[in-house]
């Protein structure tokens, strides 16, 4: 988290909401390595709104709405934990850890919780091996002397956007024709983006390290 480089490209910290909320953030006593272990909270909130999507009865809409707010923070942590790292001067030389391990670690509660929301936890589990391995691989490469490699389909991003996408229908779905299936959906279309997403930077690194790449 304290080199540029390596941090992934998004457009949202450039946005005058986020700066002036980093901006904020760093004349407080508060580290990146704390937001980054926030993101960890609001993803296990949500996690926990998932496994109450089978109870939920007529009141799924609400915990949906929770668990989209829930991706909302994690998001906002995501994003501030390097602005105040690197734009506010308080990088260390762990960051990189903390940005690392608290997103693997909010992938599982959320992927997983899904899939026991869905009805099929064998899935759910499957969805988050693959998606942690989607960051093991392009953290691999690095570690081997390859550029640093976000590319997707499947990258952090989608992942979430598929899985907001699947919570915000599952409601829609349940009132209109009492099915279930938009999480479920979710989260096969995450296992196979993730599995050539893991395969794209897996051959990345391989044609760089082997010198069959211009990169």
């Amino acid at each position: 988290m304290n080199e540029k480089e390596n941090r992934r490209p998004l457009k949202a910290r450039s946005w005058a909401i986020m700066k002036k909320t980093a901006q904020w953030i760093s004349k407080k006593d508060i580290t990146p390595n704390q937001i980054s272990i926030a993101s960890i909270v609001f993803s296990g909130l949500a996690g926990l709104f998932f496994l109450l999507f089978p109870i939920a009865g007529s009141t799924l809409w609400f915990y949906a709405l929770l668990i989209l707010l829930c991706f909302v923070g994690r998001a906002f942590c995501n994003i501030l934990d390097g602005l105040v790292a690197v734009e506010g001067g308080k990088a260390t030389a762990s960051g990189e850890l903390f940005n690392d391990i608290p997103d693997r670690i909010s992938d599982a509660l959320i992927i997983v919780s899904a899939g026991y929301a869905a009805g099929i936890p064998t899935l759910g589990w499957l969805a988050a091996l693959l998606a942690v391995m989607t960051a093991y691989t392009r953290t691999l490469g690095r570690g081997l002397g390859a550029p640093t490699d976000f590319q997707g389909p499947m990258s952090k991003l989608p992942r979430m956007l598929i899985i907001s996408a699947a919570c915000f229908l599952t409601p829609i779905e349940v009132m209109i024709w009492q099915t279930g299936y938009a999480l479920a959906l979710s989260l096969i279309v995450i296992s196979i983006g993730c599995v050539i997403t893991i395969w794209k930077r897996a051959k990345s690194a391989y044609d760089y390290l082997e010198g069959n790449s211009d990169a």
